[in-house]
């Protein structure tokens, strides 16, 4: 798409939002708040080095969320009445339709005391050049070029050792996304971002005919930071190589080692822990916990919608980039922020947007998250575990007996009580070293006792997604085996 063009869909969309904004506020909403959206994706699957599903799509959108003041057509009802509509059909009709529907709708819905936008005075975006989440190095990858990369991935996967002969397919994956937010408190705000990545699941089979699969990947906002098919293809098969000869272990109780991409799911228990919206319904282990020890002194916990990290290219160019869930303003359009959740342990705030900080009598910490409909809901930005100073080595290495866990099954949290069990496969720890392999087994124990148990935090932090903990080593865990 050419720069013309773009631009002029960039003033439509935002033209669009601004005027379904003033519509509704003609027809008597008391406040009203657009959403556009222009995206671009790109996906190709590969397998055995044809290609077995290519799709490639353009979509444009608008939602609007419309508020009457209940008190005007009743006067023993305080708060909003709300409601919100989307469609992608742009044409004069479909988005009158649009604007009508949600005015309908929000004048016979039940009104709600904590409904509303912020407070005026409170909207605000961070500098959006200075948050770097655009390239438009990404567009320029022909569709040639991105079906040439998953297939060298792939072969280079399958080159890497014979006991690898099969695979479950590699892909490529490219988008970027145009977001512009309207309100009727004086809010405008707009940011494009790109994305791009591509990553392989080789098969490995030894001589028995006992198969095991992995896989691995790389992802950036620009193309420039994207690994080498070629590496990318052999850490995978080193990785599904790894598995073959899996055993299970006798029950017991033991140290469990979680590798950095496991660990960053057990530790995002801390932030889904700390939803406003959980702790308003009391359906959280940490409600009434603010200000409590909830974790291990070791333990600081940060979320932070602004991170822009700095590298350095083989070249020598520097490059500063965005994180992958770095934006300039929330889903309320108030600008994200750095939020320390867990301190040293203790609960020092909570996962707010404007709606829940209400119910809590708090302020919103910029949490909310927003699609084109409905109300926004919670989610962070950039979240990560402070690391430690240890090396991953050094953590196994300071293992006797214990497991180092690669890939967990099921999804067995219970965030209301903290119990945790989830299936798991990866790898023996004897004596400090990786032994064999290890699958059909369950870890369990409860989160509260985890978060507190958390002995060994390394010095490996890096960030392959919008979350980064670095490996864990957590005392005390059952492991159910044979």
């Amino acid at each position: 798409m050419s720069t013309a063009t773009n631009t002029a869909h960039t003033t439509d969309l935002k033209q669009l939002a601004e005027e379904a904004v003033a519509r509704a506020l003609a027809l008597g909403a008391t406040d009203a708040e657009a959403v556009a959206v222009e995206s671009e994706d790109f996906r190709v699957n590969v397998r055995l080095g044809q290609v077995e599903q290519l799709t490639e799509s353009g979509s444009r959108a608008l939602g609007l969320r419309v508020f009457f003041a209940a008190g005007a057509d009743s006067p023993d009802e305080a708060g909003q009445r709300t409601a919100s509509t989307s469609t992608s059909d742009l044409s004069p009709e479909g988005v009158t339709r649009i604007i009508e529907s949600a005015v309908e709708l929000a004048r016979v819905t039940g009104a709600d005391p904590f409904a509303g936008l912020p407070e005026r005075e409170s909207f605000g975006s961070n500098d959006v050049s200075a948050l770097a989440l655009y390239f438009n190095d990404v567009d320029a990858i022909l569709p040639a070029e991105r079906i040439e990369m998953a297939r060298r991935c792939e072969a280079a996967a399958m080159a890497h050792d014979t006991r690898i002969q099969n695979s479950s397919g590699a892909n490529f994956d490219a988008s970027s996304l145009h977001r512009i937010m309207v309100n009727s408190r004086g809010f405008t705000g707009e940011y494009r971002s790109s994305y791009c990545g591509f990553s392989v699941t080789p098969i490995a089979q030894d001589a028995s005919g006992a198969m095991q699969r992995d896989f691995w990947y790389s992802s950036a906002r620009t193309a420039k930071l994207l690994d080498s098919p070629e590496d990318v293809g052999r850490i995978a098969a080193q990785r599904a190589l790894r598995r073959l000869g899996a055993r299970r272990v006798a029950t017991q109780q033991c140290p469990v080692v979680f590798a950095p991409e496991i660990a960053r799911g057990l530790m995002g228990n801390l932030l889904a822990a700390a939803d406003g919206d959980s702790i308003y319904r009391n359906a959280s282990m940490f409600s009434g916990k603010l200000g409590e020890q909830v974790a291990g002194e070791n333990i600081t916990m940060i979320d932070d919608g602004t991170m822009v990290f700095d590298h350095t290219l083989p070249s020598g160019e520097a490059l500063r980039v965005g994180g992958f869930g770095t934006s300039p303003f929330d889903g309320d359009g108030l600008p994200t922020r750095r939020t320390v959740v867990v301190e040293r342990g203790i609960l020092k705030a909570l996962m707010l947007n404007t709606y829940t900080a209400r119910k809590l009598s708090m302020q919103s910490t910029g949490k909310a998250s927003r699609g084109l409909a409905g109300a926004p809901g919670i989610g962070g930005g950039n979240y990560f575990l402070q690391p430690g100073a240890l090396s991953p080595e050094q953590i196994i290495g300071g293992v006797s007996s214990g497991l180092y866990v690669l890939q967990t099954m099921g999804h067995g949290v219970n965030l209301v009580t903290g119990d945790y069990s989830v299936g798991v496969s990866g790898l023996w720890i004897e004596n400090g070293e990786l032994a064999y392999p290890v699958e059909q087994i369950t870890i369990a124990g409860n989160l509260k006792d985890i978060f507190r148990n958390v002995v060994a935090i390394g010095n490996d932090l890096e960030f392959r997604s919008s979350g980064a903990v670095p490996t864990l080593r957590v005392e005390g865990m059952t492991v159910a085996g044979s």
